[in-house]
């Protein structure tokens, strides 16, 4: 599985993207081509999640915010509520029930930092792009043992420990047990 947002649940966060991109868009003065050729994410795709019809990676979200000159947060934002270092919204499905990560907040950083809370249902696996260098993730699992894919390298963590790691490598997170994995994931930017 992807890190695409699922469309499963309009209720989730792909509602609000739409929105927010949109409206963000519109306020940093960039048309549908600008935003396109500004970010490396193709016009089509653009059109598609400002009208609530297209799954977008978790990646590609960074680099439409990036080109706005606006925090992933402000994409995944429900803009009704107040502003907040909580965001607590469900950004990625996968095919089981129990996979699911959910953006709990954010905090400064260099850039940015975020915390997220997921789960993966057994036998679950979500494969990340690298990010750009010098960005890491920090992971404390909670319950049941993840593994960790670093370039090929698998590692695994049971509840109770956790590993800090660059992620401008290809990375994955899996569910090689029978019972669902859950751990808090922090991204430093």
């Amino acid at each position: 599985m992807s890190d695409n947002l699922q469309g499963q649940e309009r209720g989730d966060v792909l509602a609000h993207v739409s929105g927010n991109l949109r409206r963000l868009r519109q306020a940093a003065g960039l048309s549908q081509a600008a935003l396109a050729q500004a970010s490396g994410i193709s016009r089509r795709m653009i059109v598609a999640v400002e009208g609530g019809d297209a799954n977008i990676s978790l990646s590609s979200l960074d680099k439409l915010a990036a080109a706005m000159g606006v925090r992933f947060v402000d994409l995944v934002r429900d803009p009704a509520r107040a502003p907040s270092a909580e965001i607590n919204e469900v950004t990625w499905r996968g095919s089981d029930a129990q996979s699911t990560a959910v953006l709990l907040g954010t905090a400064p950083a260099t850039a940015e930092a975020q915390m997220w809370l997921w789960s993966l249902g057994p036998g679950e696996r979500y494969a990340a792009e690298p990010d750009p260098t010098g960005w890491h993730e920090m992971l404390f699992v909670t319950e049941g043992t993840l593994r960790l894919e670093l370039s090929g390298i698998a590692r695994d963590f049971a509840a109770g420990s956790f590993t800090i790691y660059a992620t401008d490598q290809a990375y994955a997170y899996a569910n090689p047990g029978t019972v669902p994995v859950r751990f808090v994931r922090n991204v430093i930017s």
